[in-house]
């Protein structure tokens, strides 16, 4: 506000000044004689200020055309003028112009309006890094892979835009499916930008689909380095691809490398069951039966579960059936109330030719929790206490409807694998296998329904597990014919217990 009055007050000032002097040379008398040669003028002293400021002028014109015609014969020469200036200036703002409307058409999902926009901004920009990205990423949504694939590689040639040049690159070589040449490109990538998480999901998808075991260890550590990942879900993974190269170790033969890789997975997750039956399997074969046995009980413990029975099982596959029952149980007293304890200790009693025990063992878990197993447990329970051939299928009838119980399901595709495995066989998703009932009807069982008068006996009347009803009702999906035959193997078998 002080500032605005003070302009006011000094622009009167000037404005009375210059009225006093124009008055001032008004009314002096007298009169300006210019003598040149022969001739002389004589003005008013008003009108030769006016003569004199017109001169001035005229000369400050002559001056500025002068410099016009000097600043146009530089030009025609290639020399940098304030003409050249004013057109470049113009281009550029041409330039950019297209280069926004190429952007908002890619935003906009027109790839043929961006990659002409984008084409007009290359020829009036001098800015390679911004336009030939516009320009990859248009001809990308527009189809025309191999102009994307041209200006990404020209991408490469600038240090500010190789990574995008590469990351494109790579981009491309997975929609092709060239899985190989994708790996060494997410490597390079990872080099230019180690903290990446794009580049390192990337990385540790195509090394863990192509086995790279040990490089993609090296990249759950980077993701954790970096933040990306929890140091929990990090452990997770390291643990199960430190398995996933002990398996393939054994198999190579390099046993030394396959106990060390065992041995830090179970160090990493000992209640992960795949990993401890591995390093159990390979410390036995150490000769060191007891460090075997301490760590399927430590599983065991935090997760009963039927791999950890068999690996336990294969210690002395040579016992007898008593000598079996007598070193199990110590492992049966963790977890008594697990329903994976109880059908384990029924069927061990069931090898030893127990069957009161193995009723007791097993109590209502055919009635609680109906599953495949504990039905057909059932079923060579009552064989082997002399009940009927009707009882017996009856509950075999059951098993083949029942749910065949905690299976490796993907948690992604929901595919149920035989056995773990760690990437999904179905969906080549990593790390996604869980210990799970699947849901109804995820299992193929076919022709279960028609097997059941084969099995039950046609028009007979069967008893279920609580009731004298007749043939009891197939449960939705019908198994496989596989299926209903490995129901009616384990029923009878009162020589070997499941996992033994």
């Amino acid at each position: 506000m002080i500032w605005s009055l003070l302009k006011v007050a000094i622009f009167v000032v000037l404005t009375a000044l210059v009225a006093w002097g124009a008055g001032y040379v008004v009314e002096t008398p007298g009169e300006v004689r210019i003598a040149f040669g022969a001739r002389e003028v004589s003005l008013e002293p008003i009108t030769f200020i006016i003569v004199l400021l017109l001169a001035l002028l005229a000369v400050w014109i002559l001056l500025k055309l002068a410099g016009l015609l000097v600043a146009v014969l530089r030009f025609l020469n290639g020399d940098d003028t304030a003409i050249s200036r004013h057109f470049d200036r113009s281009r550029e703002r041409r330039g950019f112009d297209a280069l926004a409307k190429g952007m908002i058409a890619l935003a906009g999902g027109e790839g043929k309006e961006a990659m002409a926009k984008a084409s007009k901004a290359e020829k009036l920009l001098d800015r390679p890094e911004l336009t030939r990205l516009i320009n990859a990423q248009a001809a990308e949504m527009a189809g025309n892979h191999a102009r994307a694939e041209e200006y990404y590689k020209q991408l490469l040639e600038d240090d500010r835009t190789r990574f995008v040049g590469v990351r494109g690159l790579m981009r491309q070589r997975l929609e092709e499916g060239n899985t190989e040449v994708a790996l060494k490109l997410a490597e390079k990538a990872f080099a230019l930008k180690p903290k990446h998480e794009g580049v390192l999901d990337t990385l540790f998808m195509l090394q863990s689909e192509s086995g790279d075991w040990a490089g993609a260890r090296r990249t759950v550590e980077a993701k954790v380095k970096a933040k990306a990942l929890p140091r929990d879900v990090g452990a997770r993974r390291d643990a199960v691809l430190s398995l996933a190269e002990a398996r393939e170790a054994e198999v190579t033969g390099d046993l030394a490398r396959a106990r060390l890789a065992a041995r830090d997975a179970n160090r990493l997750a000992p209640a992960f069951v795949p990993a401890a039956v591995t390093a159990s399997r390979l410390k036995a074969g150490e000769g060191d039966r007891k460090g075997a046995e301490k760590i399927l009980k430590k599983a065991w413990e935090a997760n009963p579960h039927p791999d950890l029975a068999a690996a336990f099982a294969a210690l002395v596959p040579d016992e007898t059936a008593a000598e079996r029952q007598e070193r199990f149980r110590p492992l049966l007293k963790l977890k008594a109330d697990h329903p994976e304890t109880r059908m384990l200790a029924a069927e061990l009693a069931l090898a030893a030719e127990d069957f009161p025990g193995a009723r007791r063992a097993l109590g209502d878990l055919a009635q609680t929790r109906p599953t495949t197993r504990s039905l057909a447990i059932m079923a060579a329970v009552e064989r082997g206490e002399g009940a009927e051939d009707s009882v017996v299928r009856g509950w075999l009838a059951s098993a083949l409807g029942a749910s065949r119980g905690e299976q490796w399901v993907c948690g992604k595709c929901r595919h149920v694998h035989a056995s773990w495995t760690p990437v999904c066989e179905n969906c080549d998703a990593f790390d996604t296998l869980v210990w799970e009932e699947p849901p109804a009807g995820s299992v193929p069982d076919a022709s279960s329904a028609a097997m059941l008068p084969i099995i039950v006996g046609a028009g007979r009347s069967v008893p279920g597990p609580e009731t004298s009803d007749p043939a009891p009702k197939p449960a939705a999906p019908p198994p496989e014919a596989s299926d209903a035959e490995q129901v009616e193997e384990e029923a009878p078998a009162t020589s070997a217990p499941r996992g033994a």
